[in-house]
């Protein structure tokens, strides 16, 4: 019996592996379009008033298609959650039960954020002053029009979030993490035909476009599953409805709660220099890119095979998969994160430095960017263990937990801001982002033992690999900068050969320390290979 688990183990990681590696490709294209995105955008407004007042607005949209809608949002996984126990067999339409609970769900949610949005349309200079109170006039009223243009992103938002859902529910993975690439596709798009605006409103307008058409993108397949939409106002007797509500309800105020903690940010930042706000949002589009890349291509098909194995009460099995891919998280995170100390400042100066982007923008960037890659473990172990809470139907604990997160951001806020400006507000959320992990890894245990002793037992040899690579990839850093022009060609050749170098020995020696996620991809690796020459 132990053997035949081992052997359905080893064929349901495969199969997780799989979708995961195709995720990655999709994410990835997806990843590298928002860069374009950021390229385009950089050349044209550099780290300006412009560019202040674009990412200032974007706050309040970004809460309803990027936490609320996006991946792990409170949308997507109440929908998972709720609807993956409900559908029993993908070859089939839904039955007229989920059809009423789908239509319930679009119903609410459009009524009540076409509602927030509507407010946003009519008195955005009310609702950016309420954010950026220490905003100069004119960045305060810049910021306004930049939120009426993109107003209608919060209702976009939080039907992408059900969409995306639905999309999940039935194992299609890959279409809702190919959509956001629309918004970056709007946004260059739309810049392309801006004619040299100085005020950013058709950066504010791409934005609005790209929301639209990451929802057309995703609509006709929800369609074909079966899914039409028919307003349904039945909100108190439908119970399927309020299994929704109860996870919906305390993770949107746990979403929202985490976006008053960047309004937190946002309060402190406004008083500080012209484009310093423009470089913390620079530098924490960077820091997503891989690690939101990890992140989406091992949550995305873990989250409905944690909650049904919740279901069953199959504890061991959601203990091997939590520990397997959390361990491969950070493994392949903590390299992310060497790598990012040592060549960051090459990386964002070959990637934005161009146009209105300076030098000193680069610096800016780069050094937020080394407060917030700190939090790379943590973060990762803490979206990871979040989705384990939300499978076991809490999203209380994290919402209780992300409460706690607001005072200390302020504390934190104000004891770094003034010594350390934008840098302050990076290393506060770094702080935070590690207590609230230890936080919930203490949690959990009230639900299921994770088995934490071989788990940090593995991450000490990480943590001293990495170190080690750290230093050779310094030290390579360090020779090559004294013998060689500092050309833009040499910052490329330098990435890369520091990228080979410190690889190469975070690979050799988690090989002699005997890391055992390194074994895992290795042996996964090999398989695929081998079957491959097979085939052939």
């Amino acid at each position: 019996m132990e053997a035949q688990n081992s052997n359905i183990k080893k064929t349901a990681s495969a199969g997780l592996l799989k979708s995961a590696g195709l995720i990655v490709i999709v994410i990835l294209l997806s990843k590298i379009a928002g860069f374009l995105r950021d390229i385009v955008v950089a050349n044209y407004y550099g780290a300006s008033i412009v560019s202040d007042a674009y990412f200032y607005a974007y706050q309040i949209p970004s809460l309803a298609i990027v936490i609320l809608g996006g991946m792990g949002g409170p949308f997507h996984s109440a929908t998972v959650s709720v609807f993956s126990k409900l559908v029993k067999d993908f070859s089939i339409k839904p039955t007229l039960e989920i059809k009423k609970l789908f239509n319930t769900y679009e119903t609410f949610s459009i009524l009540i954020f076409g509602l927030i949005a509507l407010i946003c349309f009519f008195f955005p200079e009310g609702v950016m002053k309420i954010i950026i109170s220490q905003a100069s006039p004119e960045l305060s009223h810049m910021a306004a029009s930049h939120l009426r243009i993109m107003s209608p992103v919060i209702v976009v938002g939080a039907l992408l979030g059900l969409y995306y859902g639905i999309l999940v529910t039935y194992n299609k993975f890959l279409l809702p993490n190919i959509a956001p690439s629309m918004l970056s596709f709007g946004i260059i798009l739309t810049l392309f035909f801006s004619n040299g605006d100085k005020e950013g409103i058709y950066l504010a307008l791409g934005t609005t476009i790209g929301a639209f058409l990451q929802l057309l993108l995703q609509s006709p397949v929800v369609i074909k599953l079966g899914y039409t939409f028919k307003p349904c106002f039945d909100f108190f007797h439908n119970k399927n409805f309020n299994e929704i509500l109860e996870l919906l309800m305390p993770a949107f105020l746990s979403s929202t709660i985490g976006q008053i903690g960047i309004y937190v940010d946002i309060f402190f930042a406004s008083g500080l220099a012209e484009g310093q706000w423009t470089a913390y949002g620079y530098a924490n589009r960077i820091f997503q890119f891989p690690v939101g890349l990890m992140l989406s291509a091992l949550l995305v098909p873990l989250f409905p095979l944690f909650s049904k194995l919740v279901a069953q009460k199959k504890f061991d099995e959601v203990r091997y998969y939590f520990n397997k891919g959390v361990g491969s998280l950070i493994f392949v995170g903590t390299f992310v994160m060497i790598f990012i100390f040592i060549c960051g400042t090459d990386l964002i100066s070959i990637a934005l430095e161009r146009g209105a982007f300076s030098h000193n923008a680069t610096l800016m960037v780069s050094s937020v960017l080394f407060f917030i890659s700190l939090s790379i473990i943590p973060y990762m172990f803490r979206d990871s263990i979040t989705r384990l809470y939300y499978s076991f139907n809490d999203s209380k604990t994290p919402f209780y937990i992300a409460i706690g997160s607001i005072l200390m951001k302020i504390i934190f806020n104000s004891i770094l801001t003034k010594p350390l400006g934008i840098n302050g507000i990076a290393l506060s959320t770094t702080i935070i982002t590690t207590i609230n992990s230890f936080l919930l890894a203490i949690l959990i245990r009230k639900k299921i033992s994770i088995g934490y002793h071989a788990f940090f037992k593995q991450l000490l040899k990480i943590l001293l690999c990495a170190s080690i690579a750290f230093l050779a990839g310094s030290l390579l850093h360090i020779i090559l900068a004294k013998f060689f022009v500092y050309t833009f060609v040499y910052k490329i050749v330098s990435v890369c050969l520091i990228f080979a170098f410190s690889l190469g020995v975070y690979i050799a020696l988690s090989h002699i320390l005997k890391v055992e996620y390194l074994e895992d991809v290795k042996e996964k690796l090999e398989n695929k290979f081998l079957k491959r020459e097979k085939n052939v």
